[in-house]
């Protein structure tokens, strides 16, 4: 009894030795945890989410027409709806598999594109593929009169209150008190029409603040935020665009606004450099970037001079480039205005009041209506020569 029993312990050891390796590589595979979609006329964004970020290999093969992402070291969830419908005349259907014990492939299976692009994001980790449509322009949409199509869109929300002031005053509640009015002094304007990514205290995830901004075929998106710093000294007024830095403080900021950390953020930097840049490439090709100096340049001349008029030591620290995930894949001007340092106990106290907070409305709103107008460019990045 005694020598039956050793053998089956023998046994049993021998067998976990055995499956050991593979429980472990398992444990370490990257999880595929969903797939969604956002869609509109001409434009389609898919996200995967995942538990960490991954690396992929992506190709597009014909017969029938389709674009497939083998994302490596990956697994996927059991609890996964893995085909997802979209019948939007650019994809037919987004499906998702085990390709093989290290992959898991994710499939988009095409109706007509013009193009696509893919990058990944961190904390959420999640894959975003962005793909686009053939544009057709019927007759009567073209002598239709023109009406620019402005996102506003108010930094985080809901659980996520973004930077808290030394006095308690969050971030979220400041800047969308700032975007309600800057809506309402825009909307006197019959050429604009206004549209917010958030007009309640909701959280709204970043590749969805994009996505929404895309799928209305936005001319602008302007993103608004109060800066934070450990620094409580640090004050001004900042606007940024999508592009590479090597700013240190830029950096932070962006971490910040990213929501990861910015060890985290500099390892994304490196990690997905070949992406982030034909995202940039295509900025340029497309002058969007020409275009988002522009309006960066006007945005933030007109804050802190109109700041400057009726407070004292208002600072304007430029316009400067930061990687900020929410304007990642934006398809048109894009934005992130950086009101003020709710971190600044004298700027927090000007956060706080309704006057203040009026005074900045107004003066994005100047800033974006000088753009419009199709004025010159007054300004210099900042950094650049």
């Amino acid at each position: 009894m005694i020598r039956q029993l050793h053998y089956v312990l023998r046994i049993l050891l021998v067998s976990l030795i055995v499956l050991l390796p593979s429980i472990a590589g398992s444990q370490d595979k990257i999880e595929v945890l969903g797939l969604r979609h956002w869609t509109s006329k001409g434009y389609t964004r898919v996200v995967v989410d995942l538990s960490a970020p991954v690396e992929f290999l992506k190709n597009r093969i014909s017969n029938p027409d389709r674009l497939y992402f083998d994302l490596k070291n990956s697994r996927i969830s059991k609890e996964i709806n893995t085909a997802l419908p979209v019948g939007d005349g650019i994809l037919k259907t987004v499906r998702a598999g085990q390709f093989n014990q290290d992959t898991v492939r994710v499939v988009l299976d095409l109706e007509e594109i013009k193009d696509f692009k893919a990058f990944i994001l961190d904390d959420p980790a999640q894959l975003v593929i962005d793909v686009y449509g053939q544009e057709k322009i019927s007759k009567t949409q073209d002598a239709a009169p023109a009406v620019k199509i402005i996102v506003l869109d108010p930094g985080h929300g809901g659980h996520d209150p973004g930077a808290v002031g030394p006095n308690g005053l969050y971030e979220k509640d400041v800047v969308l008190d700032v975007a309600l009015q800057l809506r309402t002094i825009l909307s006197k304007n019959k050429r604009f029409r206004i549209l917010l990514t958030r007009d309640k205290d909701v959280f709204i995830p970043l590749v969805e603040r994009t996505a929404f901004a895309n799928s209305k075929n936005a001319d602008m998106f302007v993103s608004i935020h109060a800066n934070a710093s450990a620094k409580k000294t640090a004050k001004g007024i900042e606007t940024y665009l999508l592009n590479w830095t090597n700013d240190e403080e830029a950096i932070r900021v962006a971490a910040r606004e990213n929501a990861i950390s910015l060890k985290k953020m500099k390892e994304q930097m490196k990690k997905y450099k070949s992406d982030v840049d034909i995202m940039l490439s295509d900025l340029r090709r497309d002058l969007k970037r020409d275009e988002s100096i522009k309006l960066a340049n006007y945005v933030q001349s007109s804050i802190v001079s109109t700041l400057g008029e009726n407070y004292n030591d208002i600072k304007g620290i430029g316009v400067k480039n930061a990687l900020f995930y929410v304007l990642f894949g934006a398809r048109m001007p894009s934005v992130l205005a950086e009101i003020s340092f709710i971190s600044n106990p004298v700027e927090e106290s000007r956060l706080s009041k309704e006057s203040y907070r009026e005074h900045i409305a107004r003066a994005i709103a100047d800033g974006i209506d000088t753009y419009a107008s199709g004025a010159p460019q007054m300004q210099k990045i900042a950094g650049r020569k």
